[in-house]
């Protein structure tokens, strides 16, 4: 069967594209591989309508919601590669299986580099976050710890502050000038120079000179990279960001590939579930309109960005 398009990632942002796809009446192929990024979390916040819901639920709805149209088609595997053209697209999966498609849409999502501090791995998601606007109210106006990793651990801990008592422990992974020393401690946020030894408990961490500092929570700032390496051998430049590197696209989300579109967490920064159903949403039609029109399928320019 040679699909109109190919929707890599089944998560919220490639559920929401393809929804706009097969209310167009178009035949949609989701492939995806069980991975998505917030699995680890116990609740979903700050998605109107389905605030407080676990996201797996969530994840469970849409898709059963998906199925009621006779024009999508679900498949559970990996993809390794992707070959092919416009209109003439080929999608390999793990598995050995080949699929057809006309158009591609990325929504593969991105991988988290966690710092490498004992105990931090086995408590992402459920005690140590990323986004304030997500698990902030949560915390209850608790203590909030900041496991510093770079620039963006100092923007964490004045942002924070609205939702807690924020301590920034450095870590040695965070350059503090005098400057945003004062600008810190204007907003009310403890600075902590002694390095991690460990995370343990609920939050509690447990410093290298034996001190113990007890957290309703902790958010660290993740470096986030496209997951696994199949969009870079497409083709596709990526870009840098604050956050980490993503696929540069364009307002129509088109990529630097002629008819390979991208959305959601891989492509677009800040992250979060109604902002990646938002931005899969506006995708899916944009995909529709390259349908329609061939000749709006413009690669994306990327003279001067990184890949």
């Amino acid at each position: 069967m040679h699909h109109d398009v190919i929707v890599i990632g089944g998560s919220y942002a490639g559920m929401a594209a393809a929804l706009q796809l097969v209310r167009a009446r178009r035949s949609v192929l989701v492939i995806d591989a069980g991975e998505r990024r917030n699995r680890f979390a116990r609740h979903s916040h700050g998605f109107l309508g389905q605030d407080g819901v676990p996201p797996g639920e969530i994840a469970a709805s849409a898709r059963r919601q998906l199925g009621a149209y006779s024009t999508l088609n679900w498949l559970e595997g990996r993809v390794e590669a992707v070959t092919g053209q416009v209109d003439e697209f080929t999608v390999k999966t793990s598995d050995g299986g080949a699929y057809r498609g006309r158009r591609i849409l990325l929504a593969t999502g991105v991988a988290d580099q966690l710092p490498a501090v004992e105990g931090l791995a086995e408590r992402w998601g459920t005690a140590i976050f990323h986004c304030p606007y997500c698990h902030g109210y949560e915390l209850g106006q608790g203590c909030i710890g900041i496991v510093g990793t770079g620039p963006m651990s100092i923007h964490q801990a004045e942002l924070l502050t609205d939702w807690g008592s924020v301590t920034l422990l450095v870590n040695g992974a965070v350059e503090l000038s005098q400057e945003v020393r004062s600008t810190l401690e204007r907003r009310g946020v403890m600075i902590e120079e002694t390095a991690i030894d460990r995370i343990e408990g609920h939050a509690d961490v447990m410093l290298a000179d034996g001190r113990l500092l007890r957290f309703a929570g902790l958010f660290t700032a993740t470096r986030t990279s496209p997951s696994g390496s199949l969009v870079e051998a497409m083709g596709c430049v990526l870009e840098e960001t604050p956050m980490g590197m993503q696929i540069l696209t364009d307002a129509e989300s088109r990529t630097s590939v002629s008819g390979v579109f991208a959305c959601g967490d891989v492509a677009r920064a800040p992250h979060s579930v109604s902002l990646a159903v938002g931005n899969g949403a506006m995708a899916g039609a944009q995909v529709h309109r390259s349908l329609l029109w061939p000749e709006t399928i413009v690669p994306v320019q990327a003279e001067g960005r990184v890949r």
